[in-house]
């Protein structure tokens, strides 16, 4: 059997056309057939495979546009191309045009396909095949609950433009719709029209697809011949675009009455039930990936994975599990009520508790469980990481470190130690296996979680952290994909004035490209397992990082990557002299004084050496921010702290940094316009400075950035039907909303954050619709406490947006919190997302007391204990008659 392919595509001069033929439904990992392609006027394009077939086939395939072998542009494939193959035909023809993005592709994504639209396809059987066949194959989102798609024309087989008698077509996937006609008494070129009608209901009007007739010019056909047309993309009007209402809120914040003193996998169920009860459509939480690298309160950033596949321990609902003992179990339950009526997470106690109650499940019915086919494919499945995971778990509480540098033994991983140290009957085979057990116990919940908000209608979604951490399971596995002798960061921003040192390691992008980004691949189709929906964590990333080097604490003194650094020659351009000087510390006397005050004599004989001109330098044990750190640790008197801030200022006052690979090259420090070096400058370099630093930082890189993001972000956004949302929040090039617009990327839209040029308050009715509404982040303080930050601020808020007249009250009441929700309500936004502590500002009985208390994160405190918890149960918050209906009623008014 033949199968050959048209498509009409335009090259440009070097380009090469390649299909790509896949078995249907194969993984990222699967083989791929390439069938180059081959033109005579570089605008059609053939090529052939043939197959020995004795039984149906039914095949994916994509187009691909290739430079010297290397492939620079893939046309879209979230809705992979089908093709049915029967034995009983000798050739198929394909007639293709290239498939770019749809313009509203978020109705193809899984949470229109899974939750809101979740019925099978209808094709039970395959499609008819005739001696001579034609198949019309359209790609349409339109028809919605109860509606199939009908192809009706100007020939008897279509109706003859009777819409009763047009001629239904197959879903053969989510979208996906297709239609056999016999061409062997077909009087062509006929006319046609696809239209949307539900057959259970003939009061229900029909909907025709917009645009003219389209024409159908078969081609003469001999027997066992198919002529398959793809690509037919019929327009309707959509009566209303998509928009819901949804809370935010992570995990562990959860609090119900059996809880274990932290949220978990089980209280999911609970919080989809108050979802459905007050009309929300979405649940998004924070990362819940495994962060276990010291057993202390410091692992519970939630954003410092130890694996980007492995869940937390900590999520595990305890009361899903096997019973203990009647004594264990009386244990377990005094310190389980101790842990949940604390009004914050007691991380450490928790954490131990939990790993407790697991291990001694693990006792009881471990074996069964890993002996279950179930457990089987869950190991197939993830044979991948999941060893690996176990393997590092057991080193790690071994010898009771995560630095797999510090391990006397299995410092470079190898798949050979892995295969013997994970075999049974060695001495760390009970060990591992319990860490296998837990992490299937935590899909299965999670998987539970995930079926019971798809059935009720429930979008889940999920976060995709930047980054992981320097001492976990994929630094170990695969240390060639990081840059592990520097420190990813944001520069400074609204969260913090010094910017923000993550210490992860940041990505050898290069390295990655080599296998088409496999690893990002694996990561988002293993959230495509649990997940809707998902939030890419600063996604600037994928544009550029901010990376730090490893001498320094703060972030000022970071650069971008990749990025276009300085020649001394561009610079001189500039009409600005660079001197070497000017990428060191400059130190005088008033700024020593205006640093440290009265301890400004302390730090000159301690710290500082005199140097010329009257300017100091710092003592050789004392000249980066790491030094001062270690020579203050463990002193937290008040005296110290601030003495150690201004070491750090001192450190980074220099109007350059020297590229990372290039001593010869510079880039402009961030934020060095602030700073006493640059005030000491005369007029003219002032003003010249000024202006190479902002050709820098808001000119110079916009394309290249662009192209950077264009490389990375389709094909994996592309990997799965998830929904992606962007936190794209921070310093912005104009490159991100370019870019996001083009790939349809869901923008984060916050009032207080406004990303228009001269606006204190983002204006919510000018929002665009592909973006997520909301007031607060994690990152920042909830409504009520931003409301007390800033009087003067509250005032204009008061005023500018709210419409208020006479002075701002001091606390943000009930009505007034409930005025700016209905804002973002009211938004164009696809998504407004609340988080849990925002929607609870409305009812002055039911919310927590002091805001305070409910900010998650502090960004610009490294030392952040995250332990926030809900200050109600969630059986209390259901049982909220009065606060529910008003929400409810919020949310309909608004047409979420």
């Amino acid at each position: 059997m033949k199968l050959n392919f048209h498509i009409n595509y335009k090259t440009a001069w070097g380009e090469t056309l390649h299909a790509l033929v896949y078995r249907a439904g194969a993984g990222a990992n699967e083989r791929r057939i390439n069938i180059p392609l081959t033109t005579k006027d570089g605008k059609n394009w053939t090529g052939q495979i043939q197959f020995l077939l004795d039984r149906s086939l039914t095949l994916n395939y994509h187009y691909e546009v290739r430079v010297n072998g290397k492939t620079i542009h893939a046309e879209w494939q979230t809705v992979p191309r089908v093709i049915s193959l029967e034995p009983s035909v000798k050739t198929y023809f394909v007639e293709d045009q290239w498939r770019p993005l749809p313009q509203e592709s978020f109705l193809y994504t899984s949470c229109m396909t899974r939750v809101f639209r979740p019925h099978a396809p209808s094709a039970t059987t395959a499609l008819p095949v005739y001696p001579r066949t034609l198949v019309l194959h359209a790609q349409t989102a339109r028809p919605g609950k109860g509606e199939s798609l009908f192809i009706c024309g100007s020939i008897d087989d279509l109706g003859k433009w009777d819409i009763s008698k047009a001629m239904p077509m197959q879903e053969i996937a989510p979208n996906e719709w297709a239609v056999s006609l016999d061409t062997s008494h077909l009087v062509a070129p006929f006319e046609y029209k696809f239209v949307v009608r539900n057959p259970n209901n003939a009061k229900q009007p029909a909907v025709w697809e917009e645009g003219p007739n389209r024409v159908a010019k078969v081609p003469t056909l001999e027997n066992g011949e198919v002529y398959h047309v793809d690509d037919l993309r019929p327009k309707f009007p959509f009566q209303d675009l998509f928009r819901a209402a949804g809370v935010v809120i992570p995990v562990f914040s959860l609090r119900s009455k059996n809880s274990w003193g932290v949220g978990d996998f089980g209280d999911l169920n609970q919080l989809t039930d108050w979802a459905v009860q007050t009309g929300q459509r979405v649940l998004q939480i924070l990362p819940i990936n495994d962060t276990t690298l010291t057993h202390t309160w410091k692992d519970s950033y939630p954003y410092n994975a130890v694996s980007v596949y492995a869940f937390h321990p900590i999520y595990a609902d305890m009361n899903a599990l096997p019973p203990a003992s009647a004594d264990s179990m009386e244990l377990f339950e005094q310190e389980r009520v101790r842990l949940n009526n604390l009004p914050q997470i007691d991380y450490e106690g928790v954490t131990q508790l939990k790993l407790l109650r697991l291990k001694d499940a693990f006792s009881r019915n471990g074996d069964q469980t890993l002996a279950t086919p179930a457990f089987r494919q869950f190991f197939i499945d993830n044979e991948h990481w999941l060893p690996a995971y176990a393997m590092f778990c057991v080193l790690r509480d071994k010898y009771q470190t995560s630095d797999f540098s510090r391990w006397p033994e299995y410092k470079t991983f190898s798949k050979e130690a892995m295969y013997k140290f994970c075999a049974p009957h060695t001495p760390h085979a009970g060990e591992i296996r319990f860490w296998y057990y837990v992490q299937y116990i935590l899909h299965t919940q999670l998987l539970a979680a995930t079926r019971y908000a798809r059935e009720h209608g429930v979008i889940l979604k999920g976060d995709i952290p930047i980054g992981v951490s320097p001492h976990s399971v994929e630094a170990w596995t695969e240390p060639t994909l990081f840059n592990l002798n520097a420190q990813a960061g944001a520069p400074p921003d609204d969260f913090s004035a010094t910017g923000q040192n993550w210490g992860f390691p940041t990505y050898n992008w290069d390295t990655m490209a080599l296998d088409g980004y496999r690893w990002w691949m694996h990561r988002f189709t293993h959230m495509a397992r649990y997940f809707d929906a998902y939030r890419v964590d600063h996604i600037l990333g994928f544009f550029r990082i901010w990376e730090i080097p490893m001498h320094s604490v703060e972030g000022l003194l970071g650069q971008f990557v990749p990025a276009l650094p300085f020649t001394k020659e561009e610079i001189a351009r500039y009409g600005f002299t660079f001197k070497p000087e000017y990428t060191r510390p400059h130190i005088t006397e008033e700024l020593i004084a205006q640093k440290f005050g009265d301890d400004a004599q302390y730090v000159k004989d301690t710290y500082l050496l005199p140097a010329e001109k009257g300017l100091f330098t710092l003592r050789p044990e004392y000249d980066t921010q790491r030094k001062v750190e270690a020579a203050l640790a463990g002193q937290a008197d008040q005296k110290t702290q601030h003495i150690k801030q201004g070491l750090f200022a001192l450190i980074s006052n220099v109007l350059f940094v020297p590229d990372r690979t290039d001593p010869q090259k510079v880039h402009p420090r961030i934020s060095a316009l602030q700073d006493e070096f640059f005030q000491s400058l005369n007029d003219k370099d002032k003003r010249t400075f000024t202006e190479l630093y902002n050709n820098y930082f808001y000119h110079r890189h916009n394309e290249f950035w662009g192209e950077q993001a264009l490389k990375k972000l389709p094909p994996l956004i592309q990997s799965t039907r998830l929904l992606c949302c962007a936190e794209d929040l921070g310093m912005i090039p104009a490159c991100v909303p370019e870019v996001m617009q083009k790939l349809q990327i869901i923008s984060l839209e916050i009032q207080r954050m406004p990303k228009r040029l001269g606006e204190t308050f983002a204006d919510t009715r000018h929002y665009p619709y592909l973006s997520v509404a909301t007031p607060s982040t994690h990152d920042m303080s909830v409504l009520r406490g931003w409301w007390k930050e800033n009087p003067a601020m509250t005032q204009r808020f008061w005023q500018e947006v709210l419409g208020r007249e006479g002075k701002a009250p001091s606390e943000a009441d009930g009505k007034t919190c409930e005025q700016i929700l209905r804002l973002h309500l009211q938004s164009p936004s696809m998504l407004a997302l609340i988080s849990w502590q925002d929607w609870m500002s409305m009812d002055e009985t039911l919310r927590a007391p002091n805001p305070n208390a409910e900010r998650i994160n502090v960004p610009a405190n490294p030392n952040h204990f995250w332990r926030y918890r809900m200050h109600l149960t969630l059986e209390e918050l259901q049982q909220s008659d009065g606060f529910n209906e008003q929400l409810r009623r919020m949310i309909k008014e608004s047409n979420r």
